[in-house]
């Protein structure tokens, strides 16, 4: 049984007490289902963070249109767990994701609510801005060059890898190296479909809309495995113990998280400042820490990534 190392500069996270493959070992998954975010936590956060000066709002188009309109049109999703989940018994949205715009909603607009969420998955985060639905998108968005011809991107803001995620109990599939051959399902839009082409060439690759279709699929058999971001498969893990595991380490490029903003907008030079705002004074740890690491039990944030780098 392999080890799971997640050693890459930026993403830092080496999964606490060395998480094994294996059922993602059986104390982590004790400790960690059902692990639910500290609401009162997240909320305090997110409601004190910093405010733009009049200044600074006033130097960039983008942030006055939001200012102007009273609200921050935010592409994002409802279902990932540990980056932006809805909670139906109060409709609070948090997670790692959901705590960062509601942040750059208070930066703008002195108040973490004031946004708007659209439901967005990897195949319409685009379309949502070119079509001016939203001002910007938070979704675990992979920044690539196809994407920068169509949008642009403020951060990076986190740094991930992509995985091999297959059902608890195969022994079959050992990692990206045994994938040749194996029916391997990833996301329409994303980056998988390309690392694939790259990494597991002689797979046989099916795409599906989104991450849910994906598991879906693999736990009813009909694809061997799923490829797709590492910090996604945490969300499947933690939520479904003895459900999935991943299978050998992580592999491909380091997988740099970014905030989706209109092509060439100001809002990037803007957001870019409150992303260095929030690492600077603390708040990006703190987030990560409530969002991500106090429910996998890693006790130490990671280092942020260089913005605008």
């Amino acid at each position: 049984m392999k080890k799971l190392n997640m050693i890459k500069k930026g993403f830092g996270i080496l999964l606490a007490a060395a998480i094994t493959v294996t059922g993602a070992s059986a104390a982590f998954a004790e400790e960690a289902e059902g692990v639910a975010i500290d609401k009162e936590a997240f909320d305090s956060l997110v409601s004190s963070g910093p405010v733009a000066s009049e200044d600074a709002i006033a130097a960039s188009e983008w942030a006055t249109a939001v200012k102007d309109a009273g609200v921050l049109r935010v592409g994002g999703t409802r279902t990932s767990f540990l980056f932006s989940q809805m909670d139906e018994t109060d409709e609070g949205v948090r997670g790692f994701d959901a705590g960062l715009y509601q942040l750059l909603a208070n930066y703008i607009l002195g108040d973490s609510s004031a946004y708007e969420l659209t439901q967005v998955d990897s195949s319409t985060r685009e379309s949502v801005l070119t079509d001016d639905i939203v001002d910007t998108v938070f979704a675990t968005y992979s920044i690539t060059d196809a994407r920068k011809e169509v949008i642009s991107f403020a951060g990076p803001y986190y740094v991930s890898q992509q995985a091999v995620l297959v059902k608890a109990g195969n022994t079959e599939i050992t990692g990206v190296d045994s994938l040749a051959g194996k029916t391997v399902a990833t996301q329409a839009g994303s980056t998988g479909p390309d690392i694939l082409a790259e990494y597991a060439p002689e797979a046989v690759v099916e795409e599906f809309q989104n991450d849910q279709e994906a598991r879906v699929a693999l736990e009813q058999g009909r694809v061997d495995a799923y490829v797709t971001d590492y910090t996604l498969m945490l969300n499947a893990i933690v939520k479904n113990p003895d459900v999935y595991e991943i299978a050998g380490d992580v592999f491909g490029p380091e997988d740099n998280y970014g905030i989706g903003l209109p092509k060439d907008s100001d809002g990037v030079a803007f957001v870019n400042d409150f992303l260095k705002t929030i690492e600077e004074d603390g708040t990006w740890a703190e987030l990560w820490q409530i969002s991500l690491g106090d429910r996998t039990g890693i006790d130490t944030a990671p280092e942020a990534p260089a913005v605008g780098e």
